[in-house]
């Protein structure tokens, strides 16, 4: 008897696990195989139900204490909708709404005149006060639902950074920035009229058919406050020069993790509507410049490297020397005579001494040096739009001339990340670094990735690297504003550049505008921070060392101050 219920049990759970497989099998043929067939059936069976609530991940800021501070994430709020069937007295309408809301009269006039027109949307992003109010009226036609928008806290703050969400044709999306970049970690599936079933399948399509990117939200290295105190000194300044776009990078040099990033003008992502689409986009990343007299170092430290140079090298220097019938010149055109060392030719960026140091290079060292600080790659940052540099003179050409007009910052041209990358490898041992701005995704199932970043080796040596930093720092101690620069209790390592800026249309160089920059890394000899700046065409001031001085020295003193960095010297 016993033996006989087995037996009966055994056929009974066969034939379940029988019915299971077929059932299974077929909802995986429904939704695995014919699920593009079935998916579009499903959306012409449900329509979209005017209470979808919008969903998307969140971005972070991060303060310098470790605290996540929101940058991007989700407001709550009702809109008002109408349905133009059942409204009998449209101005009447409009006008008990007009007391309580703004409303554009012709357009609310407009959606109302539609026929047979059960949604229309009229109003947005309400306060529940509002919505309260307009609920008590009971207005036939007129119903409130809940709604969610996306919202940046700190306005413009980071705005280039981060980007924006808007509409794409029909879909809404990141456009720009981070919300560009990672979009398929933030975009959430917003749809509530979704089967039990259909989602399980549909997953299990995702898992097997597709590399199926989980959802989450952002982390990132941007310090709230060195943004905020970054993007005021280059507004002082954008005021102050008129100057046509300006920006600046402040990053670790060790590892690549940027703690601010801006571009003036830039836009408001919570309302950019009437903002020009072309300054949406990021010069940082996708515009290339001739930044000048800031790459001398380079090749001032691959001189060294190759054992050409030293410090303390001399030349007889007359003000200017002739390359293939072109003259090349200071840019006082004056001579310091001879006995003019290494040392001096960064302290006053002489021209005609980079030229020496590129003789002595070698057309090919050169290239090779400059190549190996990644000057014509991307630097893989995780923004969208990067832009490669440009070195096409000293890439084909055979021509001296452009060697050495490359040695002073002439002929080739870089994003400002591109090179604030070069320069920081001067900085940590001669490593290429990745200039990054998330390191850490939060998914939604309660998991996290730490991003990781490799590096690089240049060509120059960590010795190499030590020397060009205690020359940059007797560039800071000694000529930085006459001397008067120098900060007593810690080094800093610093170059200028003023270079003309390229006319794209005559093929030459305008007389009347030019690029400032200024880069420098401190502590010297263990860096935390480089930072970069940049001021396209400022108005009334000739030199770099000028417009950058005493902003470069504000931004040091307060990363310094801020982080309670302790003295090296």
């Amino acid at each position: 008897m016993t033996y006989s219920f087995f037996s009966r049990s055994k056929i009974v759970l066969f034939c379940v696990l029988i019915f299971s497989l077929i059932l299974i099998a077929k909802l995986f043929f429904l939704q695995v195989v014919h699920g593009d067939i079935y998916s579009k059936s499903a959306d012409r069976q449900y329509s979209t139900p005017p209470d979808n609530i919008y969903e998307r991940g969140t971005i972070f800021f991060k303060s310098k204490d470790g605290q996540l501070i929101s940058a991007a994430t989700q407001a709550n709020g009702f809109k008002v909708a109408i349905n133009s069937s059942k409204i009998i007295d449209k101005e009447l309408v409009y006008q008990k709404l007009a007391k309580i809301i703004s409303l554009d009269h012709a357009d609310f006039i407009n959606k109302a005149s539609k026929l047979n027109d059960p949604y229309e949307e009229v109003a947005n992003r309400l306060s529940k006060k509002q919505a309260d109010a307009i609920s008590l009226l009971k207005i036939p036609g007129v119903s409130i639902f809940k709604e969610k928008w996306r919202l940046y806290p700190g306005g413009t703050l980071a705005s280039h950074a981060l980007g924006l969400v808007g509409y794409k044709d029909a879909e809404l999306g990141g456009r720009y920035g981070l919300e560009r970049e990672y979009n398929a970690e933030l975009t959430r599936d917003n749809n509530p009229n979704i089967n039990f079933f259909a989602e399980i399948f549909s997953n299990i399509n995702k898992t097997f058919f597709k590399n199926e990117i989980m959802q989450g939200d952002l982390v990132t290295t941007i310090e709230p406050t060195v943004q905020n105190f970054l993007e005021k000194k280059l507004m002082e300044l954008k005021e102050k020069y008129q100057i046509d776009s300006i920006g600046g990078i402040v990053m670790n040099p060790q590892d690549g993790a940027i703690y601010a990033m801006s571009v003036k003008a830039d836009f408001n992502p919570n309302d950019f509507s009437k903002t020009k689409t072309s300054t949406f986009s990021n010069p940082i990343v996708e515009n290339v410049l001739e930044f000048g007299s800031v790459v001398k170092p380079l090749i001032m430290a691959g001189a060294i490297d190759a054992g050409v140079v030293s410090a303390d090298t001399t030349y007889t220097d007359n003000g200017f020397v002739k390359i293939e019938n072109k003259e090349i010149s200071n840019f006082d055109k004056k001579g310091r005579g001879p006995g003019t060392s290494m040392q001096e030719v960064l302290n006053q960026s002489l021209n005609t001494g980079m030229v020496f140091v590129a003789q002595k290079l070698g057309k090919e060292r050169l290239r090779d040096y400059l190549f190996s600080y990644g000057i014509k790659d991307k630097t893989g940052i995780d923004l969208p739009n990067e832009t490669s540099g440009l070195a096409g003179g000293i890439s084909k050409s055979p021509r001296e001339i452009e060697y050495v007009n490359a040695a002073f910052g002439q002929g080739i041209a870089l994003t400002p990340i591109g090179f604030i990358r070069a320069f920081a490898s001067l900085s940590n041992g001669g490593n290429l670094v990745v200039p990054h701005i998330v390191e850490e995704i939060k998914y939604d199932d309660g998991s996290s990735k730490v991003m990781n970043y490799d590096t690089v080796a240049t060509k120059i040596t960590k010795q190499t690297s030590e020397e060009i930093t205690r020359m940059l720092v007797t560039v800071m101690d000694k000529a930085i504003k006459g001397g008067a620069g120098k900060l007593e209790h810690f080094s800093v390592a610093v170059k200028t550049g003023t270079a003309q800026v390229a006319d794209n249309t005559t093929g030459g160089y305008y007389t009347d505008r030019n690029t400032h920059s200024f880069v420098g890394y401190f502590p010297a000899y263990d860096p935390k921070f480089i930072v970069f700046l940049y001021a396209i065409n400022p108005k009334g001031t000739p030199y770099a060392a000028t417009t950058w001085s005493d902003p470069f020295l504000e931004i040091t003193k307060f990363l310094l101050n801020y982080y309670e960095i302790p003295p090296d010297r």
